[in-house]
């Protein structure tokens, strides 16, 4: 981490996320993002909850990670529009974070995603020091990287490897393994937030989609108005 954390304004410091920006000042692109994020997050806590039973994690929605020190602050920092990290504080020192600082944590998220709204040319940049798949790979050297494009229902998962991104191959599901974390990311074609889209999701490793607290909630209410409905066919009033 020594690269990503070298100073460029000569300070004697290093700010921590009180001190940082926490927006770049640019839009959310697409009105698809922020549910997309929710998406994610609400169907794989349960999952992050049993990895970390006691809590130390948190998870990032176009969140800014600071791994150098640049001026404009801002520059110095990469915001992928979903990650997560292991064994970190849900608060920092009390506090929400207002960004992810790199030099106040030391611990690189497990995995990244990027939601593509142009035509991925930014997303999958290798020019060192300011393109995002060199930044992602070399400098904060993230596990997973993920390249989501909805306008082509696909999304590239990438793994680090000696020090190198290598994509991953499907499996026979059509999914990508995120072996770590014990699930599988892919293509979820359906509705969600009044959108039928293509969103990104997981499923575990026996291929069930992982759902969110409401889908859960409305198979249970499914299944109740079917007893109901078998238990009236048979003469039982269920209100009963």
């Amino acid at each position: 981490m020594t690269q990503a954390l070298k100073p460029e304004l000569g300070v004697t410091y290093l700010p921590d996320h009180t001190q940082l920006p926490e927006s770049d000042g640019t839009f959310v692109k697409n009105f698809q993002e922020h549910p997309q994020s929710n998406l994610l997050s609400n169907s794989i806590r349960s999952v992050l909850q049993q990895l970390n039973p006691d809590g130390q994690y948190c998870i990032g929605q176009d969140c800014g990670i600071y791994w150098r020190l640049t001026n404009p602050p801002e520059k110095g920092a990469e915001s992928p529009d979903w990650f997560y990290v292991a064994n970190v504080p849900p608060l920092l020192n009390g506090v929400v974070r207002r960004s992810y600082v790199l030099w106040q944590e030391y611990v690189a998220p497990s995995i990244v995603l990027e939601f593509v709204s142009g035509n991925g040319e930014e997303e999958r940049d290798e020019t060192p020091i300011t393109g995002k798949f060199w930044v992602y790979e070399q400098a904060i050297r993230v596990p997973f990287y993920g390249i989501y494009e909805v306008s082509k229902a696909r999304v590239e998962v990438y793994h680090l490897v000696d020090g190198r991104y290598q994509r991953l191959p499907a499996n026979q599901r059509g999914h990508y393994s995120i072996a770590p974390l014990g699930v599988d990311l892919g293509i979820w074609q359906g509705q969600y937030e009044n959108m039928e889209l293509p969103w990104l999701r997981w499923w575990d490793g026996e291929g069930n989609l992982l759902l969110t607290g409401d889908e859960r909630a409305e198979i249970e209410r499914q299944r109740a108005d079917r007893l109901a409905e078998r238990l009236r066919q048979l003469g039982v009033n269920p209100d009963e």
